[in-house]
């Protein structure tokens, strides 16, 4: 489909769930995955460093998440890798990157396990949630359900207290030295506050407890994985080191000190080392 040709910015997944994406620039396609409970503007200073380096960048809300319909069901891997594979497929998006951020980065590898690499060039894997953050017999080094009953308690109780709080660990605010403005920690209770109730809680068990070893083994695609090493969220020893290890060649940059949110707190290296990877 030409570029352009969409008059209003939605596409339809297969369920008939309306998702919001945007299209910015011209040339080769980089997609772009948000992390929970957020939408695509968590992306906007990667899409607009990224379109005047010559790139085309499109990124869209998950569904129950920003602009996209909150649909009762689908709220799960499954779903939001169907979502994404809908907007590559209807947009006929070709020698795609994918890139994915928390839960976005549970939704490329996803993608990449139910949908194959015909349409993707490269993948990139930003604090991302694979391969699984519960602890099991399998995987002791996780986080245990505790945590995550807890955060559906706060989400489901009372999600804009729960959303402030959560600001500022996820931007890691509360570390000394942290240099984090007030309106990096609003926007991220404004992005919150625009996903649905039961979406956003529907998809705590999708980030936590989908297991994605076996999709991770399946990229077959150069992938970057880029982590912070202080990470509050998604910790970096059960996450980014086990995946670049079950990713074929995966190259892996580690962050010192840095949080979760780095896409906000360290903009700047992140443009550039994705920039190097696309242009690699």
């Amino acid at each position: 489909m030409n570029e352009g040709a969409h008059t209003v910015n939605i596409i339809s997944s297969k369920d008939g769930t309306p998702i919001y994406f945007k299209d910015w620039g011209r040339g080769p396609v980089v997609t772009f995955s948000h992390g929970w409970p957020l939408n695509a503007d968590a992306w906007d200073g990667q899409m607009l460093f990224l379109a005047q380096q010559g790139f085309r960048v499109i990124a869209h809300d998950r569904r129950g998440h920003g602009r996209s319909g909150q649909s009762s069901s689908g709220n799960d891997m499954n779903g939001y890798a169907d979502d994404l594979a809908a907007v590559i497929e209807t947009l006929d998006l070709r020698g795609v990157t994918l890139v994915g951020h928390s839960t976005g980065g549970g939704e490329v590898v996803r993608y990449i396990g139910r949908h194959g690499t015909k349409r993707v060039a490269k993948a990139v894997l930003i604090a991302a949630v694979p391969p699984i953050m519960l602890k099991t017999a399998a995987n002791p080094e996780g986080l245990p359900i505790e945590v995550f009953d807890q955060i559906r308690a706060g989400v489901a109780n009372d999600r804009s207290q729960f959303y402030r709080d959560l600001a500022v660990m996820f931007y890691g605010a509360n570390r000394p030295g942290a240099k984090v403005s007030q309106g990096t920690l609003d926007q991220f209770w404004l992005w919150s506050m625009q996903s649905g109730l039961k979406n956003a809680y529907d998809c705590i068990r999708a980030f936590s407890e989908t297991d994605f070893t076996e999709d991770l083994r399946k990229i077959d695609v150069p992938t970057l994985v880029l982590h912070g090493e202080d990470d509050q969220i998604v910790p970096v020893n059960d996450s980014a080191r086990k995946s670049a290890r079950l990713i074929k060649d995966a190259k892996d940059i580690y962050y010192p000190n840095a949080p979760h949110g780095i896409t906000a707190t360290h903009q700047d290296q992140v443009n550039a080392d994705l920039l190097a990877f696309l242009r690699s």
